[in-house]
């Protein structure tokens, strides 16, 4: 296989984050009904078995009676940096071969909650989880090639801009949608940078927006937020909808050569104006691994 041909994601190995509901449960079990070798992370065991289960009946409906691959579930906790070390150290001991990374675990925080790591939550889990698991497992995407890596942004990005200042100078105290607006831009921005660092490697970068999706997404934020969530349904997606992007670029052929794109409905998206600043882009990764480093170090930042 030449690093040009993508014959789709059968027989490849796929690791998915945030598959436990929502999109990320419906991108699983269309991607197990497709013959990938799947991998879901899940923080919850009881969780991460119920949506094997689902993702095994699933594999059932399309394989009349043969046995599918079983999916894989390794757990970990994405708020925590010594946790994605660990999920990324049992990824590279157990598979040979890593085909697609998909980034999608996701989460709003509406109160400031700060991380053993001394890192406000909804940045660890949204941004710097993905990029700390995405540059652990690099050299096997680069051994893997052609391989894939793909992050669920969100057009919540509009109008937000990463606060370089108040994290560099410790003032930091940014929460709810504003964090989760700063977070979707870093996704976006992590892509494009990813994808430059990546360029002639054979491995692509790029991220989504799945839409306005009825999941369970938000309704970790109290009795308001989940009455919210449910008055919004009628008008919201479904998770098979708003998966479908993350399954064609994690399947399609048509997508090989693209990477460092932003996605909405399989087309090209118009991010913001911060989100296309390459500046930005190399400034984050910076600050990013400085933020990784410290934890890694046994310091907070």
């Amino acid at each position: 296989m030449t690093e040009q041909e993508w014959t789709g994601v059968a027989g490849r190995r796929v690791v998915i984050t945030g598959a436990t509901a929502g999109i990320g449960l419906a991108a699983a079990e269309e991607l197990t009904r497709r013959g990938a070798h799947l991998t879901i992370v899940a923080r919850d065991a009881e969780r991460g078995r119920a949506a094997a289960d689902r993702i095994a009946a699933a594999a059932a409906t399309v394989t009349a009676g043969r046995d599918a691959p079983p999916s894989d579930v390794l757990m970990a906790d994405l708020a925590s940096q010594a946790s994605v070390r660990e999920l990324a150290r049992e990824i590279l001991d157990r598979y040979p071969r890593l085909d697609v990374l998909a980034n999608n675990a996701g989460a709003v925080n509406t109160k400031r909650v700060v991380t053993t790591d001394g890192i406000e939550l909804t940045w660890a889990v949204n941004h710097l989880a993905p990029f700390l698991l995405t540059t652990l497992l690099e050299a096997r995407l680069r051994e893997s090639a052609p391989a894939r890596v793909i992050t669920t942004a969100s057009d919540a990005h509009m109008g937000a801009r990463i606060p370089f200042g108040d994290f560099e100078n410790g003032t930091d105290d940014a929460s709810g949608f504003r964090r989760y607006g700063q977070t979707k831009l870093a996704n976006i921005l992590f892509t494009s940078e990813l994808a430059r660092r990546l360029e002639g490697s054979g491995v692509t970068a790029n991220c989504y927006h799945p839409g306005f999706v009825a999941s369970n997404f938000n309704r970790n934020n109290g009795g308001r937020m989940r009455l919210a969530m449910f008055l919004s349904r009628p008008f919201a997606r479904s998770n098979e909808r708003g998966a479908d992007t993350l399954l064609w670029l994690a399947d399609s052929p048509a997508v090989s050569d693209q990477s460092g794109w932003y996605f909405v409905d399989r087309r090209l998206g118009k991010p913001s104006r911060e989100a296309l600043d390459q500046e930005s882009a190399a400034r984050l990764w910076d600050l990013s691994e400085r933020q990784v480093a410290a934890s890694a170090a046994g310091r907070t930042t």
